[in-house]
This record gives C-alpha cells, structure tokens and sequence, in this order.
C-alpha cells in the first residue's frame, strides 16, 4: 500500500513543480508584453528558436533570461556572511513553492488506471488501480489545516527575504529586509481577518471545503463577504510586494533592495519566489472568494463526475486564476508606488480595521444563520450594506488628500 501512496506524491510533487516554475517563467514573459502594451511601447518579441531566424513571438525569451542567470559567473561579495548568504534565497524559493502542497489544481478527477498507456507497464493490479479511481488534485490531500498550513509558510517566506537583507552586510540590503519585515507584519493581520471570514462561513480549514461551500450554494464569498474580499485583496498585493507596494525593493531609495548583493542563480531563485507569491495569492482569491471551479451552468456539484466534468472544472479554475494574474500585472504597470508611511498608515489604519468589521459582520449573519431563518439574499445584501457604511466612514474619517508642502523646521521639531 505504501508504494501506490509514494509513487502517486512523486508523481505529483514533479507535475506540480515543473507546472509551477515553468507557468512563472512564461508569466514573466506575458507581464512584459502588457508592461508594454500599457506604456505603448514594443515587448521581447526576437527570440525564438536558438540558431534560426525563428522568433514564434518572444516565446524563446524566459528560456534565453534563465539560461543566462544560471550561466553567470558566481560571484560573492567578500563581506557577506557566506552560510546565510547562500541560505536565504533557498528559503525563500522552498517556501514559495512548499505551499502547493495542499492547493487542489481542480476537483477530483476520474481515471481508469489500466487503459493509461504509460501506466500499462506498472503491476496496477497489485497496488489495486486497476479499477477506475478518482484521483485528487492535490499533493497532500485532505489537509484538514489546509489554510494554516498556507499562512504558515507564507510567513515563513519572509525571513528568506530579512536573512538575504541581513547576510549582505550591505545598507541598501539591510534597509530593505527591514521594509519587508514591517510590510508583512503590518499586512498578515488583515491578510488572516479576510481569510477568517470565510472560515466562519464556510465551517472548514480545507481549502477543498471552502470550494465546496461556494459550488453548494451557488454564492461565492465574494458576494456574500465583499469587503473581506477587498481587505485580502489588497493585503495580498502587500504580501507578494507587488506594485504599489513593492517597497522593499524600492529602485528609487535601495538601488535594488534586500537582493542588491546577489547576482547569477541566487538572484534568480529571489525573482521565481517573489513572482511565485504572486501566482499563490491569485490561487487563493480565486478559490476563497470567486468560487474555485464552480461556475454557474457549466460545473453542477452534487451528482457522479464524469472524466468531462473534472476536465472542465480544471479549466474554469485556470481561467480565473489567469484572470487575477492578468489584474496584478495590469495594477503593477498602472499604479504608482506609496511612500512608505502611507503604506504602514493603510495597513494599520484602515486595513486592519475593516478587516475586523468584516470579521464581526460575518460572525453576527451566521449565527443568526444558525439559530433563525436568514435566506442568502439577506447575507447578501448585509454584506455589502457593511462594506459601503465602512468605506464611507473610512472616507470620512481619512480623506483621500495629502498636505504634501513641505514644512518648516519649527514644524517638525
């Protein structure tokens, strides 16, 4: 029985690898074509098939930048502390990429074992497979702390990043590990209340279970939790240090941020991590708010799945996951950057609290949910009642104008 088990993880563990890293370094491609469809200018369109006049697009261009960073001299500045130096950049990536571990890639999806030609060759009938079987999308299946597991090593993330700032002996290095540190701190609280709101609604820490609520009822939590949304929404972009919040790495003040010292592979594994953040809180806002693989008429819950049906709910979630990659990218290339005390000042002053009055509205519908008769409708319009009362007094209490003159030294003593 332990064979089956290993064979199947392993067998996961590499698709979801070489799906993750390769989708990223195609990704960085397709960012750079809307970076230049937004400043209308021209994006990598010249390299293509090595040796040939063959340009396909650019699509030979994640492959050029990745063999060149990886070929690169190795080269490390002499006041580095050499173990944390090297440490750092490996945490960040394990981390990144770590998280897979228990995000479904789908729903379950039927699979007669024995008519898979490259299976053929396996004994199927000694493990047992050669009966149709439902195979998970996922590594780790059935994770009853799915989330806390998420969180977890999104946290973990950030001390790669203090550890790269910290190990380069360098100011411009230090400084911006030290931006990381009170940019995640400040962001992971309400980044946890949007995440608890759905908890509460959805009753389950498995990531699977939250999907299955949605599809269920047919309301996604963005409907229902629309300023929770919001809340996660734009603390994810903090998380992942995405314009207009990529402070840490500020050009203009850090020269490069926590990674100026690092150069070849090392900085390589710093840009895949950073990007692959991204890619995991587009996951997660696609199946906490938006549904995962439902979609209405077209994936029906509740009735035997057919091959057609776990194919189809695949593509559904990969169209919407697209879809808010597509958004962070265009967000990145339209937005300019915060100061840094406005991002601590929204992060503590306005995220934090509707995050918690998100939390106590969500909390107060469904336990009258629980104990009287409250149709969906009503949690519906309840919610957004919430979010447009506590935007507008997040309106009024900090309008939206900065006294920007500069002040007189009387002033500032």
């Amino acid at each position: 029985m332990l064979l089956p088990i290993t064979f199947s993880a392993v067998l996961k563990i590499a698709i979801v690898l070489g799906v993750v890293m390769g989708g990223a370094a195609y990704l960085v491609l397709v960012e750079r074509w809307i970076a230049a469809w937004v400043q209308m200018r021209r994006g990598p369109n010249r390299v293509g098939v090595p040796l040939t006049r063959v340009r396909l697009f650019g699509l030979g261009q994640p492959v050029a930048d990745g063999l060149k960073l990886i070929f690169k001299e190795e080269f490390n500045p002499a006041q580095v502390n050499r173990p944390l130096y090297i440490l750092a950049p490996l945490m960040l990536l394990v981390a990144a990429v770590a998280v897979y571990a228990c995000i479904p890639f789908g729903s379950t999806l039927p699979v007669d074992a024995a008519r898979i030609p490259l299976l053929s060759l396996l004994p199927l009938s000694d493990w047992g497979w050669d009966k149709p079987v439902e195979v998970e999308l996922m590594v780790a299946p059935q994770l009853d702390v799915g989330l806390i597991y998420i969180f977890a090593l999104s946290s973990l993330a950030v001390y790669g990043v203090i550890l790269g700032g910290w190990a380069s002996n360098s100011k411009f290095s230090f400084l911006g590990g030290l931006r990381s540190s009170a940019q995640i701190i400040a962001y992971e609280l309400p980044l946890g209340l949007g995440v608890l709101g759905v908890v509460l609604a959805s009753g389950s820490l498995r990531v699977d279970d939250v999907i299955a609520r949605q599809a269920e009822s047919g309301v996604w939590y963005a409907f229902s939790q629309p300023l929770g949304m919001v809340v996660f929404v734009v603390a994810a972009f903090a998380e992942a240090a995405r314009l207009p919040f990529d402070l840490p790495e500020a050009e203009q003040e850090l020269v490069g941020g926590y990674h100026t010292e690092y150069s070849g592979i090392k900085l390589m594994m710093f840009l895949t991590a950073e990007f692959i953040h991204m890619i995991t809180a587009s996951f997660l806002i696609v199946m906490l708010f938006l549904g995962g693989w439902h979609f209405w008429g077209m994936t029906v819950p509740g009735h035997p799945l057919t091959l057609g049906e776990g194919v189809l709910r695949i593509v559904v979630l990969m169209a919407k996951i697209l879809t808010v990659i597509l958004f962070f990218m265009l967000v990145r290339w339209s937005w300019p950057r915060f100061r840094f005390d406005q991002l601590m000042a929204l992060g503590w002053k306005v995220m934090l609290p509707l995050g918690m009055v998100n939390l106590v509205a969500v909390a107060v519908v469904e336990e009258m949910r629980h104990y009287e008769n409250v149709s969906t409708t009503s949690a519906i319009l309840t919610g957004w009642a919430v979010a447009i009362v506590a935007w507008l007094a997040v309106a009024w209490a900090a309008p939206l104008v900065t006294d920007n003159r500069p002040r007189l030294e009387s002033e500032t003593i």
